[in-house]
């Protein structure tokens, strides 16, 4: 396993994090002990986890995810072995479930944070990320930006000013943000710069051959300011594994038991996903090789968050350390790309 820095903080996590969304709706408690033991022993470190999973969040299974990890940390006894990072939800109508409706204010983040720890059965995580923004901006997918004035929505300084103190009495060891823009990165790091926040150590994002829309603006950004990327949907929902190809819906899998999450889905997302599978097989890769590989490579990756439903998944997705690309194929990638330069959102 290779490791690179978080940030400034010192930390070093695994270039492959699990991912975790998945246990609690499509993974038994068993089957994240089982995902768990098998990354550890390969040296993967970070575990990322949050509030709201598992996904599709629904009231009944919400925290469901932490609990899971939280039981393995007690059973397994190896906290001080992980880099454990979870989030706190941003400010959303949609889940009247979760503390009617959550916010990005004290009060809200508090509990947020406390219920985190008592669920993963630790008195502090090692990254604590906000998931998305109080302001609407772009993120999950949204395209063409709309200015919608923000007068209700909570002031990044004012959460910063939250997350400083979580740093302070030891709850927090870093704080990260999610599905952010430059623009929301910039303002992280002035309230830093201004003395009312801990310095963000990372910024989790989408990022695949699917959606390389980081590459604008945030790539650049993360690498002058050591605000690494930590890459969720790598292989974009399941589509770039290829095993959706043909029209095929694997039973079990996640695009075929949910509806909601097609972003990747559209035309041009399979077409482009039709040509790097081709262009996989012609180098002896798989579509999942190809595609983590591809991530891996990044000089703003922090670390590329895999998750799994099946233990064999897993073992090639945390394989993919070992797989270079040669110019030949890093070429081809972006001819593909000048065809189908942003599919998917």
């Amino acid at each position: 396993m290779q490791y690179r820095p978080l940030g400034r903080t010192g930390i070093e996590v695994s270039l492959i994090g699990l991912g975790t969304m998945t246990w609690g709706e499509q993974n038994t408690e068993a089957e994240a002990f089982e995902q768990l033991d098998y990354a550890l022993e390969r040296g993967v470190n970070l575990i990322d986890a949050a509030e709201m999973y598992p996904v599709p969040p629904r009231a009944e299974t919400q925290g469901r995810t932490e609990t899971y990890i939280g039981a393995w940390l007690r059973a397994r006894r190896c906290r001080e072995q992980v880099v454990l990072a979870t989030k706190v939800a941003g400010a959303a109508d949609s889940m009247p479930w979760l503390r009617g409706g959550p916010r990005l204010v004290r009060e809200q983040m508090e509990e947020a944070l406390q219920r985190s720890l008592e669920r993963l059965q630790t008195d502090y995580v090692d990254l604590y990320q906000v998931h998305w923004p109080a302001r609407s901006t772009n993120y999950f997918g949204q395209l063409g930006y709309e200015h919608v004035p923000d007068e209700d929505a909570t002031p990044i300084v004012e959460t910063a000013a939250v997350l400083e103190d979580f740093v302070r009495d030891g709850r927090v060891r870093a704080i990260g943000i999610s599905n952010e823009t430059p623009w929301g990165l910039m303002q992280w790091l002035r309230a830093a710069e201004q003395g009312n926040a801990p310095r963000v150590a990372s910024i989790q994002n989408p990022y695949n051959l699917l959606n390389r829309s980081f590459e604008s603006g945030l790539a650049e950004m993360s690498i002058r300011e050591d605000v690494g990327l930590l890459a969720y949907s790598p292989l974009a929902f399941g589509m770039l594994s290829g095993k959706y190809l043909g029209g095929v819906q694997p039973e079990g899998a996640r695009l075929t038991l949910f509806e909601r999450f097609s972003r990747y889905s559209n035309p041009q997302g399979v077409a482009a996903t039709e040509a790097y599978a081709e262009l996989a097989r012609e180098h002896g890769l798989t579509p999942a090789q190809l595609a983590l590989a591809f991530v891996n490579r990044q000089p703003f990756l922090t670390s590329n968050l895999v998750g799994a439903t099946r233990l064999d998944q897993l073992a090639e997705n945390i394989a993919s350390v070992e797989v270079q690309l040669n110019d030949d194929v890093l070429d081809a990638i972006e001819a593909i790309h000048a065809r189908y330069t942003y599919p998917s959102p």
